[in-house]
């Protein structure tokens, strides 16, 4: 018991245990250990966070900064980011299986957007209208919407605060951070920078516990302006439901079953390279994860021999090592959902080509690089989205078969695209329907591009100038320049 970390919940600038004093625990899925205790957080800790944040933004201080002096307590908060990035990629690390080169890599950059939003925050400006009413001087103005509720999942946590408090902090907004139930330590570790950054108390808060009630009295609560929400369409769900209640703004990033689609004409090494960090980077774990592989017919069988030989070099193991390339899986109810769902692809005619179980003779929430052939599209694993190191693999013959398969699909965050065929990849990018498409490329993200999705991958767009514009309103105001007396309204002329 003593080697467990206890965390505490940040509420209008102090530390605090829920309010009923529960908890529940984190496991490390490396080796499958408890190894920290967090705040369950009851419906009046949400209440008072979201009442703390409001009075951030009615009262002051923040709403009585200039823009200028926001951005750079912004600036700070990404200095300190970076500066603690191997405190919090190794916390992450622990809390989720993810490899702590790549979240300690994550920390730093990602202290890019910080300072990005920062920047940002004295350029948002309104306009004058050339009105068509006579002595009128009418302008706009861009105003913070108040407080805005970010619910946040275990996965690529830090990049997904950064990208929600970013420009809603830029912005004049207050938040109410939830933290994933399924790893929340990174979130409160982060948390800790915030009071060093010069943001004030009740500005950022941070509460831990799950959908009931912790998500619903946040994302319903009658003071909460916006919800920021990313993570599964079912949660989504509630979310929409429970904003039906304060009539909150929203946008939703959902995830996706992205298409990788690789031409004849490819650079071959490039697109298997590509395809492998696409899939099994993160362990397979992330929203745009390229988990769709369609490949040319004429070129499949030298792809798949290249990339299955790379896949069996992948060296799993503990995330904590430089050696490792690929760690475990972040929840059991992860593992469980790939292992159904590989047996019932193969129930239906999917071939394993490698992979497709649970390493021998390794503790902890690992699984295998996996890559099924799918013999065709109705096949339950190719448009179900699974989120861990598995791979389905199409053969195609034409430009329109392939991009009627690929749109063939209740989501559309992102597509990737290899073709030596400028013309080609133009078409194509321009008729995949998804909110990101990477031609010859995959999986690069920056604090200047918009990402987001389409259909089932929801709506609303993170990063990206634009961004802070949606967590602000426009004001209308009319001056009459004119020194005559308003005329008598019951006298027609």
């Amino acid at each position: 018991m003593a080697d467990i970390t206890s965390y505490q919940m940040l509420i209008n600038g102090e530390w605090v245990d829920a309010s009923d004093g529960g908890t529940f625990d984190s496991v490390n899925p490396a080796d499958g250990k408890v190894w920290s205790r967090v705040p369950e957080a009851t419906e009046a800790d949400v209440n008072r966070s979201v009442e703390t944040a409001h009075a951030a933004f009615s009262t002051g201080p923040w709403s009585k900064m200039t823009p200028t002096e926001r951005g750079k307590c912004l600036r700070k908060l990404g200095d300190l980011l970076a500066e603690n990035s191997e405190l919090l990629g190794r916390t992450e690390s622990i809390d989720t299986g993810k490899m702590l080169k790549e979240t300690r890599w994550q920390a730093t950059y990602i202290a890019e957007f910080l300072h990005f939003f920062a920047g940002c925050a004295d350029k948002v400006s309104g306009e004058t209208l050339p009105i068509d009413k006579p002595d009128m001087f009418v302008f706009t103005k861009r105003e913070p919407l108040g407080v805005v509720a970010a619910v946040v999942p275990w996965n690529s946590q830090l990049f997904l605060v950064a990208v929600k408090i970013g420009p809603a902090l830029a912005a004049g907004n207050t938040v109410v951070l939830k933290a994933s139930e399924h790893a929340s330590a990174a979130m409160l570790e982060f948390g800790k920078l915030v009071e060093a950054a010069g943001i004030p108390p009740g500005v950022v808060n941070i509460v831990t516990g799950h959908g009931e009630p912790c998500g619903r009295a946040l994302t319903g609560h009658p003071l909460v302006a916006r919800v920021s929400f990313t993570g599964g369409p079912n949660a989504a769900r509630h979310v929409l439901e429970n904003v039906k209640r304060n009539f909150a703004e929203v946008s939703l990033e959902l995830g996706g079953k992205s298409p990788f689609i690789v031409f004849d004409d490819a650079n071959i090494e490039s697109a298997v390279n590509a395809s492998i960090a696409g899939i099994f980077g993160a362990t397979g774990q992330s929203c745009v994860a390229g988990s769709r592989l369609y490949l040319h017919e004429d070129i499949a069988d030298e792809f798949l021999e290249k990339m299955i030989t790379l896949a069996k070099q992948i060296v799993i193991g503990d995330p904590l090592e430089d050696a490792t390339q690929m760690g475990p899986l972040c929840t059991t109810g992860q593992l469980e959902n790939i292992q159904r769902e590989v047996a019932h692809a193969q129930s239906e005619g999917g071939v394993v080509l490698v992979g497709g179980k649970q390493p021998e003779g390794m503790d902890g929430l690992y699984y295998e690089p996996t890559i099924i052939e799918c013999p065709r599209q109705d096949l339950r694993i190719v448009d179900t989205e699974l989120f861990g190191p598995v791979l389905s693999v199409q053969r195609f013959k034409t430009e329109e078969e392939v991009l009627a398969r690929a749109n063939d699909s209740e989501h559309g965050l992102a597509a990737g695209i290899f073709t030596k065929d400028s013309a080609r990849s133009l078409r194509m990018a321009g008729s995949v329907r998804a909110g990101i498409v990477w031609v010859n490329t995959y999986r690069v993200v920056s604090p200047i591009a918009e990402f987001g999705g389409v259909k089932g991958s929801g709506y609303g767009r993170e990063s990206g100038f634009q961004a802070i514009y949606d967590y602000t309103r426009p004001k209308t105001i009319w001056m009459n320049t004119s020194d005559e007396p308003m005329a008598n309204p019951f006298v027609m002329r």
